[in-house]
């Protein structure tokens, strides 16, 4: 019998094999209706089991449980052809929290600087009460996105969802930290390039 952390794992892979098909040409031409089908379609088919094992378990197998954050962001991905509930400068601020969380934590835990700020997700009390604080902050200004992830992450690491029992596992992974530091560069790249354009 699976458990909720097996069950969360494989649909999260699932999840990501779906939203991946937002990326490719020719989808956004697609009516909903058909939209709908693919991405159901492709879903389903992660899970089914081939053999002993489903598509989305052998690519959890290589990849690890995507953290909490991962998993809202792609949800919202995937439901926003049907709805705007998520203002795009409230997922610009999630991604560039991301990568800043990215920048200092990766480097630092693998050895450059003499602290590891890994180690405070191992239940600092005054480290949650922080990540709790500025979800708070992040409601109070309207960043929802930000502060439901937050508080998400926060309450499946309480309950101890996963195996790990870091809250930085729930917080951030590196495919999302790698998503977010393209996108955040490649926006800047652009806004560079417009300011050039209308300067000149």
């Amino acid at each position: 019998m699976q458990n909720f952390n097996d069950i969360t794992g494989l649909v999260g892979v699932a999840s990501a094999a779906a939203a991946f098909l937002l990326l490719l040409p020719g989808i956004a031409q697609l009516s909903r209706q058909r939209l709908s089908l693919l991405l159901g379609a492709v879903f389903v088919l992660m899970l089914i089991p081939f053999g002993t094992l489903s598509f989305a378990a052998y690519v959890r197998g290589a990849t690890g449980d995507l953290s909490i954050t991962t998993l809202a962001l792609l949800w919202c991905a995937l439901l926003r052809p049907w709805c705007v509930a998520i203002k795009c400068n409230d997922y610009n601020a999630s991604l560039i929290l991301i990568a800043l969380a990215a920048i200092v934590l990766y480097p630092m835990a693998l050895g450059i600087g003499a602290y590891d700020p890994y180690r405070l997700g191992y239940g600092n009390p005054q480290f949650v009460v922080a990540l709790l604080l500025f979800a708070l902050a992040a409601w109070f200004w309207n960043h929802l996105l930000v502060a439901l992830c937050i508080a998400f992450a926060t309450f499946a690491w309480a309950v101890g969802w996963y195996e790990s029992n870091n809250i930085w596992d729930y917080l951030i992974d590196p495919f999302v930290s790698v998503y977010a530091l393209a996108a955040v560069m490649t926006h800047a790249a652009k806004s560079s390039q417009q300011h050039k354009s209308h300067t000149a």
